[in-house]
């Protein structure tokens, strides 16, 4: 099923249940309304029951003697007593409902008295004595309201206790309020059916209008997988979900163009760094080929500057497979270890390799979280660019302290318009561009430090130089 068509089914679906709801609720409270009035209209009549006829013979009407009772669950009467008829075997009386004013239909009523005698009511029409009646006529309950069919005709019928023990059923047809349930039905029935045809339609508008960023979305995506150009954007529509779904698709184009043209510009620059060792490489090689009479001493200077070439050329690749490498594979998993101890070994082998250089070292004993190897490799790289820059005799102060190893040199310092830059790849001030390096070290120490949660920086020193501060979150056992 489509993205679309759940939309429809959901809001068809939903609006539907919502109508068919309030039509059930509609039909319950207004039948509930309409039987409600006709009880009450059953509790407010007053039978009267009648004598009709005297020693077996018909009178064409009432004679003799008429009782009014009052309405049900009231006692007193006016006139004979219910209790006192029928007066003898020869007279035969009826019990009668008072005509409605507009003519309607007033029911019927059964009169049951205190001695078992049944009055019947005027239309010949009996009532049965059901379990509930006789409750009502031995005064376990007041009253009593049962459903009955009575010669075909559905009617409500009302038990009561009438005047002098007697037991009253009186009853009235629910033609009416059915007729009007029946009409009500047919009229909530077309009004479901209604609201399922506008609740499609609604639905179908709200997919429409929800799906149409999905579909400048899908298209976008379509478009750049086809061309592979990440510079496509998509512009947001307000702020609801669609809108930050195309913001954050736009984000996510813009990181990965970022990250490719990084990639580009990387490997141009990898290139570009490579080109010069490889090249002078392959010119010593080729002079080493044609010199055949070369002086031992010259053809040891050739195959020293092919040897320097070629560390050089290693250290270059190294570099760049550090920072080739993704930033979560980059990481390895950090351990406790004495920054001040690794500092020291780190200070020993670079005066191994720049002996003309002296180092002051100034450590406080200090545990951090990090990797050992990468650490020694960041601090490494700090000390070859100080000694790169140091004059000849000037010493490279190295110091250690809570977590952080402050490097300084004495050399000239760094431009304004270069600290913005120190940590770039491939970035080589216009004073080092003549000498040794790949501009790659100091990256990598920034690697290193936002790889463990630290920071590095670079300013200029008081008096002249440059200071390098690496700093390292301190470990939590320390």
């Amino acid at each position: 099923m489509t993205f679309r068509r759940r939309i429809v089914v959901l809001a068809a679906g939903a609006v539907t249940a919502a109508i068919a709801l309030a039509a059930i609720v509609t039909y319950v409270v207004v039948r509930h309304e309409l039987r409600g009035g006709v009880d009450a209209s059953l509790r407010e009549q007053r039978p009267r029951v009648v004598l009709i006829s005297r020693n077996g013979k018909g009178t064409g009407g009432a004679v003799g003697q008429s009782v009014t009772a009052p309405a049900p669950g009231q006692q007193s009467v006016s006139g004979e007593k219910f209790g006192q008829l029928p007066a003898g075997a020869d007279e035969v009386f009826e019990a009668q409902l008072p005509a409605t004013s507009l003519g309607g239909s007033p029911g019927l009523v059964q009169v049951t008295l205190s001695n078992g005698d049944v009055i019947p009511s005027a239309s010949g029409a009996s009532l049965p004595t059901t379990a509930a009646v006789r409750e009502v006529a031995s005064g376990k309950r007041p009253e009593a309201l049962r459903d009955e069919t009575v010669r075909g005709v559905h009617a409500r019928v009302l038990a009561a206790r009438g005047p002098d023990g007697s037991t009253l059923q009186i009853a009235k047809p629910l033609t009416d309020v059915d007729d009007t349930l029946g009409r009500l039905r047919w009229i909530l029935f077309g009004v479901t059916l209604g609201g399922v045809g506008l609740a499609s339609g609604f639905g179908v508008a709200v997919s429409r209008a929800a799906a149409r960023p999905l579909g400048r979305l899908t298209a976008t995506t379509e478009q750049v997988t086809a061309t592979g150009e990440l510079h496509h954007r998509i512009e947001p529509e307000g702020d609801d979900e669609p809108g930050r779904l195309a913001a954050s698709f736009n984000a996510m184009l813009g990181a990965l163009d970022a990250s490719r043209d990084a990639q580009r510009q990387l490997v141009a620059d990898a290139s570009h760094e490579l080109r010069t060792p490889l090249t002078s490489i392959r010119a010593n090689v080729e002079l080493l080929e044609r010199a055949r009479g070369m002086e031992p001493g010259e053809r040891a200077q050739v195959l020293a500057s092919v040897r320097g070439q070629l560390e050089d050329l290693t250290i270059l690749v190294g570099d760049l497979v550090d920072l080739a490498r993704p930033g979560d594979r980059a990481v390895e998993p950090p351990e406790d270890l004495r920054l001040d101890e690794l500092v020291h070994d780190a200070v020993q082998r670079a005066r191994r390799h720049a002996p003309a250089t002296p180092f002051a070292l100034n450590a406080d004993a200090c545990l951090v979280s990090g990797s050992r190897a990468r650490v020694a490799r960041a601090v490494g790289n700090l000390l070859d660019n100080a000694v790169k820059w140091s004059p000849p005799g000037k010493p490279v102060e190295v110091s250690v302290n809570a977590g952080e190893v402050t490097v300084r040199d004495h050399g000239p310092g760094i431009a304004e318009d270069d600290l913005p830059h120190v940590f770039d790849r491939f970035y080589r001030a216009r004073a080092a561009r003549g000498l040794p390096g790949s501009g790659l070290g100091l990256a990598i120490v920034k690697q290193v430090a936002e790889a463990y949660g630290g920071s590095v920086i670079a300013e200029s020193a008081p008096g002249g130089g440059a200071r390098l501060r690496l700093s390292l979150p301190l470990s939590q056992s320390s």
